[in-house]
């Protein structure tokens, strides 16, 4: 049996631990975040929704999931 491996991330502050194998779209899936009205940031740089299906996360990285919000 293959031992699952599992990471340590931080999302929006508060410290998550993840498998190693999960994808950020996995992970917005699971956060249950609307896609279409956030942008994310993983270690400061802002990241191509167009491919979010091909990031994997790393020990320790950093992501910012920031809502917009609409107003007048």
């Amino acid at each position: 049996m293959k031992k699952i491996k599992k990471i340590k991330i931080r999302v929006n502050g508060k410290i998550k631990t993840i498998i190693d194998k999960l994808t950020l779209a996995e992970l917005i899936k699971d956060l249950k975040i609307p896609l279409n009205k956030v942008a994310i940031e993983l270690n400061k740089e802002i990241v191509n929704k167009k491919k979010i299906n091909k990031i994997r996360f790393r020990n320790n990285d950093i992501i910012e999931i920031v809502h917009f919000i609409g107003g007048g």
